[in-house]
């Protein structure tokens, strides 16, 4: 794991232009944050999954 990963984004990514991207390209794009949301269910499910272990342990 990077360290960078583990500390907070101060700032959002850049904006993609889509003015001047083609429909095809567009298509792809949307496919790939398709994806990325996808990713980002699955991490929140993991994390709420560790939350609720740790919440366990905790309140016996």
């Amino acid at each position: 794991m990077d360290e960078r990963e583990l500390e907070p984004q101060t700032r959002k990514p850049d904006v993609k232009n889509l003015e001047v991207l083609s429909i095809e390209a567009l298509e792809e794009y949307i496919g790939e944050l398709q994806m990325e949301i996808e990713r980002v269910r699955e991490e929140i499910k993991r994390k709420n999954s560790a939350r609720s272990a740790a919440d366990s342990v905790f309140r016996k």
